[in-house]
C-alpha cells in the first residue's frame, strides 16, 4: 500500500471512529439534561410596582440555572438607577414629565441591546426582561424587537389588588431599595405609593381577547389564580410549571446528612450501611434540636437508604421516604475508598477531578444527573411549607446550590459536613442560612478541590486533598 493510500485510508477510520468513540464516551461521562437547541427565549415582566416581579424573575433564573438553562435577568430599574443617581422622587415617573420618559426610553433601549449580546454572543438560552412593561405600545416594541433577532417570547404578568400583600412587599423590598437610601421611612412609603399611582395611570394588563395569539401566565395575588395562554415549547412549559409551584409564605427549610455511617468511618463512598454509634447519637441529638424548633406542622423527608431511615426514626415522628433523594450512584466505584479507586481507575478519578459536575462514574451518575433527579424534590419542597430533609452529601449539595444560586462549577465542593444542621430561610431575593453544629463528633468526608487534575499525575499528589479516616 503506498504512503497516499495508507493516508487515505487512516483518514477514513478517524471518520468513523473518532465520532463513535467521542460518542460513548459523551453517553458515559457525558449530559443527560435536555439540551435546548431551539430559538432563545426572552421572559418579559409585566406588572404595575410592588407586584412581586423582580422576586419571580430571581427565582425563576435561579431554577433555570439550576437544571442547566443559562439564564440571566435583566432589570431596567438598574439601568434606570445608573442613568439617575440623583432621582428621589415619584416625579420622575409622571408620564408627562417628557425628559425622564426619554432617560427611561434609553434605559429600556440599552437593556435590550445586553439582552441580545447575551443571547448572541454569550450562548445564553433564557433571559428576563425585568420591567414593568405596563403599556400595549412598550410590549408591542419587545415584540419586534424579539422578532428581528429570532427569539421566542414569554410574558409573565403578576397582577395584585391585595392591599396587605402590596403593602408587605413595599416594607420588605422597597423600602431597602438604593432608591430610598438615607430617607424616612413613611416618606418613602409614601413616594412609592405615588410612584405606583403613576403606573396605574398607563396600565393596560394582557387582555384574553386581543392578545390571544400570546404566549403568557397571570399569575393573580402571589398564587391564588393563574391563567395561562399559548404554551409553545418545552423550557415554557417548565416555566409554568415552576411558577404555578412556588409561594411566598414565611417558613424554614432544613437540610441535614444522615448520622455519621459505619462506612463513613473506613472512608468508603456510597453503599447502604447502617449509623455509627457516634451517628446514632447525632440521630438522637437532631430529634431534641428538631423538637427545640417547635415546629407542628414539620415534614420529614428521607431517602430509601439505610442510615437516613435510622437517623430519622429517632426523632419520633412520621417520615417520607424519596428514592430521588438517594445518594449519588458511584457505580463501579460503590464501597470504594479514593485511594482504591486511584490504584484501579486512576485516569477515572483524574477525569472526575477536571469536570466534577459532569463526569458520571462508569455505570454510575453525575451530579448533573443528580440534579435533574432533584428536580420533582425542589417542585415540592417549594410548595410546602416547614420540611426537614435527611440525605447525603452529593444530595444535599445540590439542594443547597439551588437555594444559593450556585453555579455548577461551585456545587460539587460545597462543604456539608456530617452532624450538622442547616436552617434555610427563605428571604426577598434570596436565602439566609445558619449552620447548626450539634456537638457530636464525626469523621470529615470533604475532600477539597485538587490543584493537578492531569491523568498523568503522581498518586500521592491524586491523594493530597482525601480527608484522614480509619
Amino acid at each position: 500500500m503506498s504512503q497516499t493510500q495508507a493516508t487515505l485510508t487512516q483518514t477514513r477510520l478517524e471518520k468513523t471512529w473518532v465520532p463513535w468513540m467521542t460518542s460513548r464516551l459523551s453517553r458515559r461521562r457525558g449530559s443527560s439534561v435536555p439540551q435546548f437547541t431551539n430559538s432563545p427565549t426572552l421572559i418579559v415582566m409585566v406588572g404595575l410596582p410592588a407586584r412581586g416581579k423582580t422576586y419571580i424573575s430571581k427565582k425563576l433564573t435561579r431554577y433555570l440555572n439550576w437544571i442547566g438553562v443559562s439564564t440571566k435577568v435583566f432589570n431596567v430599574g438598574q439601568y434606570r438607577r445608573e442613568a439617575t443617581q440623583s432621582f428621589n422622587s415619584y416625579k420622575f415617573f409622571k408620564p408627562d414629565n417628557t425628559e425622564a420618559m426619554k432617560i427611561r426610553n434609553a434605559c429600556v433601549n440599552a437593556a435590550l441591546k445586553d439582552v441580545c449580546d447575551y443571547l448572541t454572543w454569550d450562548q445564553g438560552q433564557v433571559a428576563v426582561f425585568d420591567a414593568t412593561n405596563t403599556t400595549p405600545d412598550r410590549r408591542e416594541d419587545i415584540l419586534n424587537f424579539a422578532k428581528e433577532n429570532g427569539y421566542k417570547v414569554f410574558f409573565v404578568e403578576s397582577i395584585c389588588d391585595d392591599a396587605d400583600i402590596i403593602a408587605e412587599n413595599i416594607k420588605q423590598v422597597k423600602l431597602t431599595s438604593p432608591d430610598y437610601e438615607n430617607c424616612d421611612k413613611e416618606e418613602a412609603v409614601a413616594d412609592f405609593l405615588k410612584r405606583i399611582e403613576c403606573y396605574q395611570l398607563s396600565y393596560v394588563p394582557l387582555d384574553d381577547n386581543k392578545d390571544r395569539n400570546l404566549s403568557y401566565i397571570k399569575i393573580f395575588n402571589v398564587g391564588s389564580r393563574y391563567l395561562v395562554n399559548r404554551v409553545q415549547d418545552h423550557i415554557q412549559s417548565r416555566i409554568v410549571y415552576y411558577l404555578m409551584n412556588i409561594h411566598v409564605t414565611q417558613r424554614s427549610i432544613y437540610l441535614s446528612r444522615h448520622g455519621e455511617s459505619e462506612l463513613n468511618l473506613v472512608g468508603r463512598i456510597g453503599g447502604d450501611s447502617g449509623l455509627s454509634p457516634r451517628g446514632a447519637m447525632f440521630a438522637n441529638a437532631l430529634g431534641s434540636y428538631m423538637r427545640g424548633q417547635c415546629i407542628t406542622d414539620l415534614k420529614v423527608w428521607t431517602s430509601h437508604m439505610k442510615r437516613t431511615i435510622q437517623t430519622a426514626e429517632s426523632l419520633g415522628v412520621q417520615y417520607e421516604q424519596w428514592k430521588a433523594l438517594n445518594e449519588i450512584d458511584a457505580g463501579v466505584c460503590e464501597e470504594m475508598t479514593y485511594e482504591e479507586i486511584q490504584e484501579h481507575y486512576p485516569e477515572e478519578f483524574a477525569l472526575r477531578d477536571q469536570n466534577k459536575y459532569r463526569y458520571r462514574y462508569p455505570k454510575g451518575e453525575s451530579y448533573e444527573d443528580l440534579v435533574q433527579r432533584l428536580e420533582p424534590v425542589i417542585m415540592e419542597l417549594e410548595r410546602q411549607e416547614n420540611v426537614l430533609v435527611i440525605c447525603h452529601q452529593a444530595v444535599m449539595r445540590c439542594l443547597l446550590a439551588y437555594f444559593l444560586d450556585k453555579s455548577a462549577d461551585e456545587l460539587p465542593y460545597l462543604k456539608c459536613p456530617l452532624h450538622t444542621v442547616l436552617k434555610l430561610t427563605p428571604v426577598a431575593y434570596g436565602c439566609r442560612v445558619e449552620s447548626v453544629f450539634l456537638n457530636i463528633e464525626a469523621v470529615n468526608t470533604h475532600r477539597d478541590r485538587p490543584e493537578n487534575v492531569d491523568v498523568n499525575r503522581d498518586p500521592e499528589e491524586a491523594l493530597e486533598t482525601v480527608p484522614e479516616h480509619i
